[in-house]
């Protein structure tokens, strides 16, 4: 098989996407941080929980939204529990399942730091950009994301449904 190398302009436009989502992800961790004392990833999943109706989910649901593997969420489930921010639950109707609820004292924790999160990302992300290069940007990110679920393996060899040993996640 012969190998594909970049052209320059692409080798320039994916080095700019490397450099510019490393960035934003550092200016989000060291807002959050900072205000909230905890990472993006403990803040995405509390805001996953909150977007809930009844503001939990099952553990495994919550690995797919996130897309990280079920022991890394145990571990961050573990020390949000541990801040009060959620509690894990038995599941009803699966045994072997769990469930992660948010706690008053996390939602209040998401309606103190969302403000201070939404600013950053206008500030570092959408200020930075027209509404036609939003679009853009939209169109860009939902075509590379669907692009990689559909070259995912059909089976459950994905990051978030793997676990290091079995668990009831």
């Amino acid at each position: 098989m012969t190998t594909r190398w970049l052209s320059p302009k692409e080798m320039r436009a994916w080095r700019a996407y490397v450099t510019a989502t490393h960035l934003l992800e550092d200016a989000l961790d060291r807002q959050l941080q900072q205000d909230a004392g905890m990472p993006h990833l403990y803040y995405s999943i509390l805001a996953n929980l909150s977007d809930e109706p009844e503001r939990r989910l099952r553990m495994t649901d919550l690995a797919e939204r996130t897309q990280i593997t079920r022991s890394r969420l145990t571990y961050a489930v573990a020390r949000l529990e541990k801040d009060g921010l959620l509690r894990r639950e038995n599941c009803r109707w699966d045994k072997r399942g769990s469930i992660a609820a948010l706690t008053e004292e996390g939602m209040a924790v998401l309606e103190r730091t969302a403000p201070g999160h939404v600013e950053t990302v206008r500030t570092f992300l959408f200020d930075k950009l027209s509404e036609e290069q939003v679009e853009q940007l939209e169109a860009i990110c939902s075509g590379i994301a669907e692009g990689l679920q559909e070259a995912r393996p059909a089976s459950d060899d994905v990051p978030w449904r793997r676990r290091s040993s079995p668990s009831c996640s």
